[in-house]
């Protein structure tokens, strides 16, 4: 059987080893996330330790969102020339070892390095988007959906490590759980690799990169498309950034307590889980740029539904619309990427797209407490975040308008 009529027999359906291959891959993406996650937890431990200030114990976490996002260009590059094997298993190394690293810091400094450049830059960074990548390489069929289960990986971390974190923090200290954390990361992740060896075939890999075609019409140079997905992947992040980051101290200033706000994190991040896996679903009916402009479109409207409710019950109920509106979003970057670009491409391309979502929620989050801190209210900020999330669906329909359906080649650049 030739390859050509191989790709034609996958394109009737996806292969079994297929879903078996994401059944692992979005069980790697939830124990490394870890990396996401527990800095945050660990926050007021290591503040009180090294005695400094919350914005010097920030920096921990600035530093790890710098290195993932850089990391994850880098990671997506040795994925496409390697495969996802070498990355992962290099990274989950460094992510065991920046852990153990950090449970030995003797100062903050130390311990920052030790999450932006093991954990985030070398480490969590191979666990996320390569994954995302290679996963959409074994799919046709069923790929927006597949694409959209495996970046649950991220949710699903934020849903399961700050309490476990937490707990162990509480019991052992937080040195000794970073230190479990990085162990257990290298006895788990490490012989998951093992299951992903198998590299797709040319009949995968034709099925999924779709037939070659010529474009009908001139619409878009690939350097083009891929700076407004940058572009967009940063404008729709800054948006989402103001709830999920700010929704605890939103909480305290109204007297609820951060406790109250934590459990609206972990809702709307477990409501994100239900969004992506329709968003997901969606994409594969009408397509990713449709997709991208409805998930951008309803978290515009519930940005705007914070507004006007302070009582504990409305905002449990908006945190839980935003979680629903807003987890389709990232994905359908991923799906958009390999609609139009080879696959061969798509960790870097995938790996560029991503970080810049990270680069916004850095933005966001630190532009949202700025404008609190100048206005001494939450109101302009969400109102801040609304404006960004209309450039990202400018954006969106534009390259509706553009590109059609989302089934078209673009011009060559």
């Amino acid at each position: 059987m030739s390859d050509r009529d191989g790709a034609l027999r996958m394109q009737e359906g996806d292969p079994p080893y297929a879903w078996f291959r994401l059944a692992i891959s979005l069980l790697v993406t939830t124990i490394g996330g870890v990396g996401l996650w527990s800095v945050v937890v660990a926050l007021p431990a290591v503040e009180a330790e090294f005695q400094v200030a919350r914005a010097d114990a920030a920096l921990p976490y600035t530093l790890l969102m710098v290195g993932f996002a850089v990391g994850g260009i880098l990671m997506g590059r040795l994925a496409d020339r390697f495969g996802v094997l070498p990355p992962l298993v290099g990274g989950t190394c460094m992510l065991a070892l920046g852990y153990i690293l950090a449970g030995q810091a003797q100062s903050l400094w130390q311990f920052a390095l030790a999450h932006g450049v093991l954990i985030g830059l070398l480490g969590s960074s191979a666990t996320f988007g390569p994954m995302i990548a290679d996963i959409s390489r074994w799919f046709t069929k069923h790929r927006g959906i597949a694409v959209a289960i495996c970046a649950c990986g991220s949710y699903m971390a934020g849903t399961v490590w700050p309490p476990i974190a937490q707990h162990f923090i509480d019991s052992v200290g937080w040195r000794m759980t970073h230190v479990g954390i990085g162990l257990f990361c290298l006895v788990t992740i490490l012989p998951l690799t093992l299951l992903l060896r198998r590299r797709a075939s040319a009949p995968v890999i034709l099925a999924a990169a779709g037939s070659p075609s010529k474009p009908a019409a001139p619409n878009l140079s690939p350097r083009l498309l891929q700076g407004l997905l940058v572009a967009a992947g940063v404008l729709c992040c800054v948006a989402m950034a103001m709830p999920q980051v700010h929704i605890v101290a939103l909480c305290a200033d109204l007297g609820f307590g951060s406790a109250r706000g934590a459990q609206m994190l972990s809702l709307m991040l477990a409501t994100g889980i239900i969004s992506r896996l329709f968003f997901g679903w969606l994409a594969d009916r009408i397509g990713p740029l449709w997709t991208l402009l409805t998930s951008s479109g309803l978290q515009a409207l519930s940005l705007l539904l914070f507004l006007p409710f302070d009582g504990l019950a409305p905002l449990f109920i908006v945190s839980a619309l935003f979680g629903l509106a807003q987890g389709g979003i990232v994905p359908t970057y991923a799906m958009i990427v390999r609609e139009y670009f080879p696959a061969s491409e798509a960790g870097a391309r995938i790996g560029l797209v991503l970080s810049a979502t990270l680069v916004g929620m850095a933005i966001g989050g630190w532009m949202s407490g700025a404008i609190y801190d100048l206005t001494l209210s939450y109101e302009a900020a969400f109102l801040n975040g609304f404006a960004w999330n209309l450039a990202n669906i400018a954006i969106a329909l534009f390259l509706l308008l553009r590109l059609g359906d989302g089934r078209r080649a673009m011009a060559p650049a």
